[in-house]
């Protein structure tokens, strides 16, 4: 199984027509994503090849959905067009929007998150990467040649690098679903939304968390851990050389104290019961050793 994103998900591609979303969206074809429309208002009614296939373009979210039945929109929209096209998609009832636009004020951010929440419909980042169910669909810009087998590992991440490389590194064992929830300082879908997803899909027998330093996300996640996720955890913290006081990354992340930092953070998961790494390479090793375990004990 998956969450979020299965092979029965239909897409449909805010911003298909410019440069990054004609690339992406022929990466995701290619991944067997079911991309059936772009939207763009100025091109409604065009068609645009893509290889084997050819995907129509609407008008609108609205317009997409009556004709296709769509149930996923992946927004490429530049940063001043990324609060519109959210409302767009919320007001045409999808249940998922994908928003890889980085660069997006907060104030936007904050708007659009909580009209799509108020409207049922879940938003992935922005400033993220999207998610993959390997095997069976690709909704965003994660490189589906690192992990192309499905396998019992779930994975949420703020940091888009950081996915790629714990997914190349697990790549022998593979992922139920890997979710880049973006690193912004509003983002829609947290670190919480994929546990409680995870806890609850049967094929997932290991989540992934990585994290970065800044906010508290991180510690929320490990309270929640110890109150309800009954699967092993392994965790990553990425930043404990940040210097203290400094704006860090994408994320905007300031570390004031102790408030926020890597080892804050660190010390939380770890009196949840979560294996944290200090490096990728280590975490891969701590998944494969939980694995390890979990076969042990279900084959006695």
């Amino acid at each position: 199984m998956a969450i979020f994103l299965t092979k029965e998900s239909t897409v449909l591609v805010q911003g298909m027509t410019g440069g990054e979303g004609m690339k992406h969206t022929r990466r995701m074809l290619a991944a067997g994503t079911e991309i059936v429309g772009g939207v763009n208002p100025r091109k409604a009614g065009q068609v645009v090849d893509f290889d084997d296939r050819t995907v129509p373009v609407f008008g609108s979210v609205a317009e997409g959905m009556a004709a296709t039945g769509a149930d996923v929109t992946v927004i490429f929209v530049p940063p001043p067009f990324a609060k519109a096209a959210v409302i767009e998609a919320a007001d045409a009832g999808i249940g998922l929007a994908v928003v890889i636009t980085e660069g997006i004020p907060v104030h936007d951010a904050v708007v659009f998150q909580a009209y799509a929440k108020n409207k049922g419909t879940r938003v992935i980042g922005p400033n993220c990467p999207g998610l993959i169910s390997p095997g069976q669909s690709n909704a965003g810009i994660i490189p589906a040649d690192i992990a192309t087998k499905p396998g019992r590992i779930g994975l949420v991440s703020k940091s888009g690098t950081l996915t790629y490389q714990l997914m190349h590194e697990l790549r022998d064992i593979g992922f139920s679903s890997a979710v880049g929830i973006g690193g912004d300082p509003v983002v829609g879908t947290t670190h919480i939304d994929c546990l409680a997803a995870f806890q609850d899909d049967p094929d997932t027998e290991l989540i992934v968390l990585i994290g970065e330093i800044g906010g508290d996300a991180e510690e929320r996640a490990a309270a929640y851990i110890g109150e309800h996720i009954t699967k092993p955890v392994v965790g990553y913290i990425a930043g404990f050389t940040a210097p203290e006081g400094k704006t860090m990354g994408h994320a905007g992340a300031i570390v004031s104290g102790s408030s926020g930092t890597a080892r804050a953070k660190k010390e939380a998961l770890e009196a949840a019961g979560v294996s944290v790494g200090s490096t990728p390479s280590e975490t891969a090793a701590l998944v494969l050793a939980q694995l390890d375990a979990v076969s042990e004990v279900t084959h006695n």
